[in-house]
């Protein structure tokens, strides 16, 4: 995690737990001209948009006074979603048994997507199971992996 996104980590996650929150991720990213500060919330009743302005206007005087970031940015609070983004270890633990998504950086077997059960993960790999046999994916190939939401 870049160390922006620790720093804003740190400095928000007791203001939205004191709401009723938790803090399930925080990404500092640059899409074209624009930075964006997203902050992703969550709790046993699901998130609103009430809830996320609630967030937002907690934590903005907050950021502001530390001013970690000094490139004009925009600040998105929203839920994680349905189909939720695994970037942390917390992330993979909550989902072992659960279908996911894998997308890699280059082909492994010839292929840039699977989609399996995680079975577990360590510091250099997932592991899934994909129709009874275990694939091993190094982590330093791994784009992206998500859950997948069965409608």
């Amino acid at each position: 995690m870049a160390k922006i996104e620790e720093k804003v980590e740190e400095l928000i996650t007791n203001t939205i737990q004191n709401l009723g929150y938790e803090l399930y991720d925080v990404e500092y990213v640059k899409e074209a001209r624009d930075y964006y500060l997203r902050v992703y919330i969550d709790n046993e009743k699901g998130i609103t948009l009430d809830d996320c302005e609630l967030v937002s206007n907690n934590i903005t005087d907050l950021l502001d006074k530390e001013d970690y970031i000094k490139e004009q940015y925009f600040l998105e609070v929203s839920s994680p979603g349905v189909e939720r983004v695994l970037r942390r270890d917390k992330h993979l633990e909550g989902n072992i048994g659960k279908n996911v998504q894998i997308k890699l950086f280059k082909p492994l077997n010839g292929k840039k997507q699977y989609v399996g059960t995680l079975k577990k993960y360590n510091e250099n790999s997932l592991t899934i199971e994909i129709e009874n046999q275990d694939i091993n994916i190094p982590r330093q190939d791994i784009a992206q992996t998500k859950t997948i939401f069965e409608w």
